[in-house]
């Protein structure tokens, strides 16, 4: 079992939603974290979801924390490089220390359709 965080901006949430649903089976069995409204959204699909707070109100630096304890595995995030966002500092940290702690990560559709091979 593997522990996946999963994160979508706004306008990326309809697609994390899409591509988690297209990906069920492979994704049901491992345990995953994340950020309040895409939590809340992905709940559907995803029933042993653990959501944290909304990213601009410290859910991405709640993740991140749970980065660096070594508590996850995966982060897929699909952010919304088009959109300016008034957390982009902490948006920055997350993606830092995914790379940092040698996370593997997806940041769009392509990315995370190659690194369900590997979780599923």
């Amino acid at each position: 079992m593997k522990t996946i965080a999963l994160v979508a901006h706004d306008a990326k949430k309809p697609d994390l939603l899409k591509w988690v649903s297209e990906h069920s089976d492979k994704l049901l069995g491992n345990e995953f974290y994340a950020t309040g409204t895409t939590g809340k959204i992905l709940s559907q699909v995803l029933p042993n979801i653990q959501c944290l707070k909304s990213g601009p109100l410290g859910g991405d630096q709640q993740l991140g924390a749970l980065i660096t304890e070594g508590k996850i595995d995966y982060l897929i995030f699909f952010w919304d490089p088009m959109t300016s966002q008034p957390h982009d500092v902490d948006v920055k940290a997350l993606l830092r220390l995914s790379v940092l702690y040698d996370v593997p990560t997806a940041c769009n559709r392509a990315s995370a359709d190659c690194l369900i091979k590997a979780i599923g």
